[in-house]
């Protein structure tokens, strides 16, 4: 007999597919966003379109080195991303800023500045608070290391026992060694 829990029978099987599916069940948009804003060329496009409300596609492509299809491309991501909206108007398309993915993207960055700053303020505190030793006035000296006490001579005699230059090299089997 085969035990179920919540409809879900407990030999493993299926719980591989539940945590495939688990992997895949998360905010897409906010992962777009951040996608679209991990490169340079896009974010200096989302730039220039935070200076001015509307810009034609050829006018946002202007100062950059790129050639206007490459500059398409990365407009393209921009819109998948909700970043951007484009609109034509005759042969024109124009470019403007949304800004709802990027309030999502700072409402979650926000979360976890606030985590960091919970936890940096703790940190803070603690070592504000702690009374540390005092370093003694006179510094104690180290020991001395056994290797210190060695001759040079027989030192760097051990260090030429392990090179290739003493030893001999092994032939392969069905040769004769050289003489």
């Amino acid at each position: 007999m085969q035990l179920h829990a919540r409809g879900f029978p407990l030999d493993g099987r299926s719980s591989a597919f539940i945590l495939n599916h688990m992997v895949k069940y998360q905010d897409e948009t906010l992962d777009r966003t951040f996608a679209a804003l991990s490169d340079p060329t896009r974010r200096a496009l989302l730039a220039r379109l935070g200076e001015l409300d509307s810009l034609s596609v050829s006018e946002l492509a202007a100062p950059f080195p790129v050639s206007l299809p490459a500059i398409m491309k990365h407009l393209d991501v921009l819109t998948d991303a909700g970043l951007i909206v484009r609109e034509k108007t005759g042969r024109t398309v124009s470019c403007r800023l949304t800004a709802q993915p990027m309030e999502q993207a700072m409402n979650w960055l926000n979360r976890y500045a606030q985590y960091w700053s919970d936890n940096l303020d703790r940190l803070a505190a603690f070592v504000e608070e702690e009374t540390w030793p005092t370093q003694p006035s006179t510094p104690i000296p180290a020991a001395p290391s056994a290797q210190a006490n060695v001759q040079p001579n027989v030192q760097a005699s051990r260090s030429r026992a392990g090179s290739a230059r003493g030893r001999r090299k092994s032939t392969p089997p069905g040769r004769r060694p050289r003489s």
